[in-house]
């Protein structure tokens, strides 16, 4: 298996889609907004396009950077009480939270495309992009988030298995 030290960069951008998406929503907010105060009080003449580029793209930010969080566990959680469970009871309680997270997150995934499917016919002012296009945003960065809850919650279940079963072995 390769270490991060051997991997090239183009792996590594390949292995990393999300913060790479993230970084260059990041980089094409920050020069909109540049060019924007550029040409508003150097050249004084105002652009458009430029507040409706800057404040859709900070909506893909805003969903992909909240997938980014659950792919990390970074969102904040209340675990003293589940920290005072028992090893099986604390699984379980666990396993609801991610169930009702889950049922959560289909919902708004539904009706987040349900309201970007209405919005498709909706033109933007400036830069005359269907609505659809930054509505979109969301049930984009829900699918990722319902994906990163899945995945941790099942990586989580496969580590909790063998931490079991090296913990027997170690008794037997």
């Amino acid at each position: 298996m390769e270490t991060d030290a051997k991997r090239t960069p183009g792996k590594k951008l390949l292995k990393e889609p999300l913060e790479v998406v993230l970084s260059l929503i990041l980089v094409a907010i920050v020069s909109v907004t540049f060019i924007q105060v550029l040409f508003r009080y150097i050249f004084h003449l105002s652009l458009a396009w430029s507040e409706e580029l800057a404040r859709y793209l900070f909506l893909w930010l805003g969903a992909l950077a909240s997938a980014y969080a659950f792919k990390t566990k970074s969102h904040f959680a209340l675990t003293f009480l589940v920290n005072r469970l028992g090893g099986r009871l604390k699984g379980w309680a666990s396993s609801f939270v991610v169930f009702v997270v889950s049922g959560f997150l289909l919902l708004f995934i539904w009706k987040s495309m349900e309201f970007s499917i209405g919005m498709a016919g909706q033109i933007a002012p400036s830069t005359k992009i269907s609505m659809a296009v930054p509505y979109s945003s969301a049930w984009v960065g829900g699918i990722l988030m319902l994906y990163y809850v899945l995945r941790n919650w099942r990586s989580d279940r496969h580590v909790k298995r063998e931490e079991e079963s090296s913990s027997r072995e170690k008794w037997d």
